[in-house]
């Protein structure tokens, strides 16, 4: 089994690396990287490990911009200190998140966990589904919306959009009716499925399967034709935005 650890502290690299020991003796081919950028080149430049272990926190940076640049599809077991990070972990191919001090318990857990669902057979197109799938179920299914005097529920895959008005923040549905909600923007982008959702700006989140049509708009910037939508909305991508919305449109 061939292990990176991704850590810029010595202390805590060389800690685990004893419990990992600890844990399975026969574990002995196990590097070490310090930086998003070392790592970067490290994993250019060899074969692909078997497991990453990574800090959040590096000296240039987080470790998540790792993962947007290279093509890594390994699974990935988080260190940090901070509990914050717990659900872009979860985007990512990540099959635990321990916080810090590391334990010896926490981290024979993971190990277990890479065991049971990546060593038998290290096929990471089969295991993928069913991480991704662990990775959707934290994200919210349904919204309780109020329309009128009544609340209603609101199933994701039926709503077409998120719109903000001032400090008010509304749901529009495929049918184009539209509900009041308690949340702010902010608050949606940690709770909805990245893969399925995506900001637009500061008054919009939109699902991709509302989108109807894209066409190119002054100023190199895009504008979308959404399922629901009154004639007046724009739903307009600002240019710096772009080339983010193309990679998540392909994704």
């Amino acid at each position: 089994m061939r292990l990176l650890i991704v850590e810029d502290e010595i202390l805590a690299a060389k800690r685990l690396q004893l419990m990992i020991g600890q844990y399975d003796p026969a574990i002995t081919d196990i590097h070490f990287t310090e930086s998003v950028e070392e790592t970067i080149v490290w994993l250019q430049q060899h074969a692909a490990p078997h497991l990453i272990l990574s800090d959040i926190q590096l000296s240039d940076g987080h470790s998540f911009e790792i993962f947007k640049r290279i093509d890594y599809r390994g699974p990935v077991v988080f260190t940090t200190a901070y509990d914050q990070y717990a659900m872009e972990a979860f985007r990512l191919f990540s099959i635990d998140y321990i916080l810090k001090p590391v334990t010896a318990e926490a981290l024979s857990a993971a190990l277990n966990k890479y065991k049971q669902i990546i060593a038998p057979q290290i096929d990471y197109q089969q295991v993928l589904p069913r991480v991704q799938q662990a990775a959707d179920d934290q994200y919210k299914t349904r919204f309780l919306a109020r329309i009128g005097q009544r609340l209603q529920f609101v199933n994701t895959e039926n709503i077409s959009f998120f719109q903000a008005d001032n400090k008010i923040v509304y749901l529009t549905d495929d049918q184009g009716v539209r509900y009041l909600i308690d949340y702010t923007l902010e608050k949606l982008e940690q709770q909805l499925n990245p893969r399925l959702f995506f900001r637009l700006n500061r008054r919009y989140i939109v699902r991709y399967t509302a989108i109807e049509y894209i066409k190119p708009y002054m100023n190199s910037r895009l504008k979308l034709s959404l399922r629901g939508a009154q004639s007046q909305e724009d739903f307009i991508i600002s240019r710096e935005r772009v080339a983010e919305f193309r990679a998540w449109a392909e994704s």
